[in-house]
């Protein structure tokens, strides 16, 4: 099978090996002429978390990329409108996109698939990826779960199966708006999570994990999707992944900007965390979390004073 991966990060460059080496495919790796990862990519056939199998064609041309059927895009959310407008220039029709990042467009407060439906108006077909794990782990062999979703059953269950593997054991999805919401929100409570572990107040992640879950399943319902979708992988089930491991850029970004320094690697929960803010406003949804880790990270407000005064808030139901 011809699939081609448009995005050649850290998430973009995994899932172009996992095709390549896990399920055989013949890969097409795009990335952009003058980015320093796809120049490290071309001359050395390697990126900093990874080798590439000699089978996958690295590439800074799009028409060569876009001759697959079954497109996966990995790049920086708020590049994604931006992008999909150029890729609307080319004949889409009948083509499959499969959305591997998470996040919300910060200007808009709106899912990625709708910017997409938005910028690209030819018939294709649309999917999202998403779900816990890490490059450094899949590399290894160890094996984890994850979702596909889309507005279609049919296209859901078929990229299921196009995709799954020993490696990554994939559910179905049924609910795009919560699984889209959730995801891009995880990143938002990785940045908690890790100003916590700045703080050295590890202790109050299981509340961060509780309270967190319960901020998200009331944006998602009032959002039209389910509550119940921020415990799934989605957002919940990649609690783990992002609150807790060493290889999150979330948790990094919020331990580093308490304990005084600058992270230069991309932080999706940054933008996601004022985007979010923007439909819950709209939706009159209370993100106590969300708030605050928007006010520390965007508008320069004191970390420790933040959580302080989470803990000063009225005290209600748990539930």
């Amino acid at each position: 099978m011809k699939v081609s991966v448009l995005g050649c990060g850290r998430w973009g460059g995994f899932i172009a090996w996992y095709l390549s080496t896990v399920k055989k495919f013949q890969v097409t790796c795009w990335g952009p002429t003058g980015d320093p990862i796809f120049q490290k990519l071309v001359a050395t056939g390697a990126n900093d978390y990874l080798t590439f199998p000699k089978e996958i064609l690295i590439t800074d041309d799009l028409d060569k990329a876009l001759e697959s059927d079954l497109l996966v895009i990995s790049i920086s959310s708020q590049r994604l409108r931006e992008f999909s407008t150029r890729l609307n220039a080319y004949d889409l029709q009948e083509k499959t996109f499969v959305l591997a990042m998470k996040g919300m467009e910060e200007s808009s407060g709106k899912r990625l698939t709708q910017v997409v439906r938005e910028q690209i108006n030819q018939g294709i077909n649309l999917a999202v990826w998403l779900g816990p794990g890490h490059v450094q782990s899949f590399t290894k062999m160890i094996p984890n779960c994850m979702v596909i979703c889309s507005d279609e059953k049919d296209l859901t269950i078929k990229l299921v199966d196009i995709l799954e593997s020993s490696l990554i054991r994939f559910y179905y999805g049924d609910d795009l708006i919560g699984n889209e919401v959730g995801a891009a929100a995880k990143n938002v409570m990785g940045l908690a999570a890790g100003m916590l572990d700045g703080m050295k107040l590890q202790a109050m992640k299981g509340a961060l994990m509780t309270r967190g879950a319960r901020e998200i399943s009331r944006l998602m319902e009032a959002m039209g999707g389910k509550a119940i979708t921020a415990y799934g992988l989605c957002h919940l089930g990649d609690y783990e992944a992002t609150l807790f491991s060493q290889n999150s850029n979330n948790r990094k970004f919020g331990q580093m900007i308490v304990e005084g320094h600058k992270f230069n690697k991309l932080a999706e929960g940054v933008a996601t965390s004022s985007a979010i803010l923007r439909i819950a406003e709209k939706l009159n949804v209370d993100m106590p979390i969300t708030a605050v880790v928007n006010k520390i990270v965007n508008h320069g407000a004191d970390p420790k004073q933040e959580i302080k005064n989470l803990f000063l808030r009225p005290t209600k139901h748990e539930f």
